[in-house]
């Protein structure tokens, strides 16, 4: 939100340096992002003054330009050459001296004025014409001005060029009352009048001039859906002649950003920066029926607005209707192509209304129509100032564009909105604030900000909070209104620290998710923070695993394509990887810390999962590494076993899946307790999104690896003294025995010596081997660590580990 100094100074008397006045509004809580010096010409004609040609005569070397001397003010008089068909002894003109920058009019590149020769005549200067100096588009001639000038009177003075300050607000949506300069004049006048000394409060325009002139326009108005819209107020306004806007009201609008159209848009629009009331004029011509329904309209209604956009309307979308119910506007949001302001509109009807937060919000975000009226009724604005707008925008009008009211002001205000009374405990305030406030000082500031006290007792007060405040409702808000110009500066600090100890939680979610992602990125993996909104069509049409009724939709009008929480994390990473893909990177490494969402018996079941996607090869392309190798299930299993070690999470089954998800993998727990799953993504899923590689996923179930490691305890072993042994054995087994079975077996006959137990080559051959056989080379690592194992202690642990693989799972013995 940007603010005008100078628009500040039509309500308050501001003395004070431009870049305190925005260190104030910061203490005050509207704080200043930005500040900048606006011109109403650029460099505001630094180096302009006005000065008398003293001489003038014709140049000796060209017959169109004459040689004249000016006075300016300085000891010697300026020699300046001139094209000026106009130009004549006597006369005062603005002269550019040399070093002054001119940005003339119709012209993209500044002119630098520099002292040069002209047809071998030094000229020191330029005498100027209005489009030379960017204040207009006549160059027939240079500008005379009156005798009476003074000389060496500066060229801004005497076109009494305004130059402004203006401050870029960061308004917080519970400022409600801050969405205007009004109600900025009225916080900042408040800190003034407390803490600088301000001799007078704000001075708000007058309106008490405002007069009926005739009824001959009376437009019938009817609110059909007073809970979207509690007030509407409204008047005729004939006789008018659109034109363009006095520079002063040219110079509000366009030094905060706003451009200026006409004279009775940019009414509408200062009303709206003034006072933080959207106003909008139709054409009365336009408004069939003398007639304005404000209604809603069926679901699917089409309307064009302003930017010849046609919509389709929402069931919610509160419309302002003419006679014959067709919309002419999306209330409060943007208006109609065909019942607009154009140059030829003579009469308008002036529309003040009030409208519910809720709806706009919803209109605004649902059509993408993020306009300035929007945004202010939004925060909420004060349904009491609708008529009070009103009547200051129809006496611009008159002054502006020579109208007169024809018409009695329309008026519905079922349900007025009265202030909210709260009660403040005088003790409350200074306990909360921290500083001992008397009552006279906590009197003077609600006073200050026009909080009026309405019942006190000895040991109470109780405010009447103005309607523009929406975000003030309880003794709290009070409290804080108090102190934000009271100083939250002025507030001493304490110089004791208190604190207390805690015991955290075990393990402690944070320092487990920091241990998890420094491990993922240490091994050249990249954080992923996807949205927990997904799309439905892909479990409808690419995992039907997931039941409709498992699905929570989301009523999302801003990305209708967004319309469930997410149920699966694997979308989520199979999204960036096509992201990815499609700007030429294919060698993916990814994870992401995020939660799903599913309905559950009786509610919505929220879990935290940790996820892995790998894609692509598994190293940069090297001359080092001519094989450049795709990412497998083992790779991806390889880290995911790896940092779940990291973790100190071990000891959990492994069953194999296929499921929608997975065309195969493993699933890791203990009992009924899932830890991880992982494996190949289904190419149903990742050609559905038109991903070329294989994808490959791991989803580890964080909430799970808490509650594993919440009874983990970390015990510590020395390193053996005594070496190990390592032993091989080749086992021809049939092809649906797993290494597992071998590991498990092997655990369990050698737990006390062996150490490690390792599958490091497969081979496969059915002429050597016969039909369905493998050929697993296995090795065994043991230690004790009490002593030195001799070879018939090994030997006799191979012996029965030989017996157990042959007579459980019908092994044959390579020797």
């Amino acid at each position: 939100m940007n603010v005008s100094l100078n628009w500040l100074k039509d309500y308050i008397d501001i003395n004070l340096d431009p870049v305190k006045v925005g260190e104030i509004l910061t203490e005050i809580g509207l704080e200043v992002e930005g500040e900048e010096t606006v011109e109403s010409i650029p460099g505001g004609l630094q180096g302009v003054v006005v000065g008398e040609v003293v001489e003038c005569g014709q140049h000796p070397n060209a017959d169109r330009l004459s040689l004249t001397k000016v006075n300016v003010g300085q000891e010697d008089l300026l020699q300046i050459v001139c094209g000026a068909p106009n130009v004549a002894q006597g006369q005062k003109v603005l002269v550019a001296t040399v070093g002054t920058v001119l940005h003339p009019q119709g012209s993209e590149e500044p002119l630098k004025i520099k002292k040069g020769k002209i047809r071998g005549e030094v000229s020191q200067g330029m005498i100027c014409a209005e489009d030379e100096l960017g204040i207009g588009d006549d160059h027939d001639g240079i500008m005379v001005l009156p005798a009476e000038t003074p000389i060496g009177m500066a060229g801004k003075d005497y076109l009494q060029l305004e130059t402004d300050y203006i401050y870029e607000i960061g308004l917080t949506p519970n400022r409600s009352d801050a969405t205007n300069h009004l109600g900025v004049a009225k916080d900042l006048a408040g800190a003034l009048l407390i803490n600088y000394d301000l001799k007078e409060g704000v001075k708000a325009p007058d309106v008490s001039q405002f007069k009926i002139d005739n009824t001959q326009h009376n437009v019938e108005v009817s609110v059909e859906n007073t809970e979207a819209c509690p007030r509407y107020t409204g008047v005729v306004i004939s006789g008018l002649k659109i034109g363009p806007s006095p520079d002063w009201l040219r110079n509000r609008l366009e030094a905060i950003g706003v451009r200026s159209i006409s004279n009775v848009v940019d009414i509408t629009n200062f009303i709206l920066h003034e006072l933080g009331q959207p106003l909008h004029a139709f054409d009365l011509d336009k408004i069939t029926g003398q007639k304005i329904i404000v209604k809603t309209l069926a679901k699917g209604s089409k309307f064009t607005t302003l930017d010849e956009v046609e919509r389709s309307l929402h069931a919610e979308d509160l419309m302002i209707c003419d006679g014959d119910s067709k919309g002419m506007c999306i209330g409060g949001v943007f208006g109609g192509i065909n019942s607009g302001v154009t140059d030829q509109t003579t009469a308008i009807f002036l529309e003040a209304a009030h409208f519910n937060p809720k709806y706009i919000r919803r209109s605004s975000m649902r059509h993408n129509l993020r306009t300035d009226a929007a945004k202010v009724f939004e925060k909420g604005s004060d349904p009491n100032i609708t008529l009070y707008a009103l009547k200051r925008a129809a006496l611009l009008m008159q002054e502006l564009a020579g109208g007169m009211i024809s018409s009695e002001v329309v008026d519905i205000y079922p349900h007025p909105v009265q202030p909210k009374q709260i009660e403040v405990k005088y003790q409350y305030v200074s306990d909360l604030i921290g500083v001992d406030l008397s009552k006279v000082e906590i009197k003077n500031i609600l006073e200050a900000i026009e909080m009026e006290i309405v019942r006190e007792t000895a040991e109470t007060f109780t405010v009447a909070v103005p309607t523009n405040k929406s975000d003030v409702l309880r003794p709290a808000d009070i409290v804080e209104e108090v102190l934000r110009i009271y100083g939250l500066n002025k507030v001493p600090i304490p110089t004791n620290i208190n604190t207390a100890i805690t015991v955290g939680k075990h393990p402690d979610p944070v320092v487990l998710r920091n241990k998890a992602g420094d491990w993922l990125a240490a091994n050249g993996f990249n954080e992923m923070m996807a949205l927990s909104l997904s799309q439905s069509k892909y479990y409808t049409d690419l995992l039907p695993s997931i039941q409709a009724e498992q699905l929570v939709y989301i009523n999302n009008t801003s990305n209708v394509h967004l319309d469930i929480m997410r149920p699966e994390m694997v979308f989520s990473g199979l999204e960036a990887i096509l992201h990815n893909q499609n700007r030429q990177t294919s060698d993916i490494k990814l994870y992401e810390l995020g939660r799903n969402y599913q309905h559950g018996e009786t509610d919505i079941i929220e879990q935290e999962h940790l996820t892995l996607f790998l894609s692509g090869a598994r190293h940069s392309e090297s001359w080092l590494d001519t094989g450049n190798k795709k990412m497998s299930f083992y790779t991806l299993k390889s880290y995911t076993q790896q940092l779940l070690t990291r973790l100190g999470v071990s000891n959990y089954q492994e069953t194999l899946i296929q499921d929608d998800v997975f065309a195969y993998g493993v699933k890791w727990h203990r009992g009924t307790q899932t830890i991880a799953q992982l494996g190949l993504v289904q190419a149903t899923l990742s050609k559905g999104l038109d991903i070329k590689n294989e994808v490959f996923y791991a989803d580890i179930y964080w909430a799970n690896v808490m509650k594993a490691l919440a009874k983990h305890k970390i015990s510590y072993t020395p390193i053996s003294k005594y070496p190990s042994v390592r032993r091989d054995l080749a086992l021809i087994i049939d092809n649906s025995v797993k290494f597992t079975d071998i590991a498990v077996i092997g655990k369990k006959i050698a737990k006390k010596l062996v150490k490690e137990i390792n599958l490091f080559d497969v081979y496969k051959n059915e002429e050597q081997l016969g039909a369905g056989k493998a050929s697993y080379a296995v090795s065994f690592v043991f230690e004790d660590n009490s002593k030195t194992l001799r070879d018939k202690d090994i030997d006799k642990v191979m012996n029965q580990l030989i017996k157990q693989y042959e007579s459980k799972l019908g092994a044959t013995i390579r020797r």
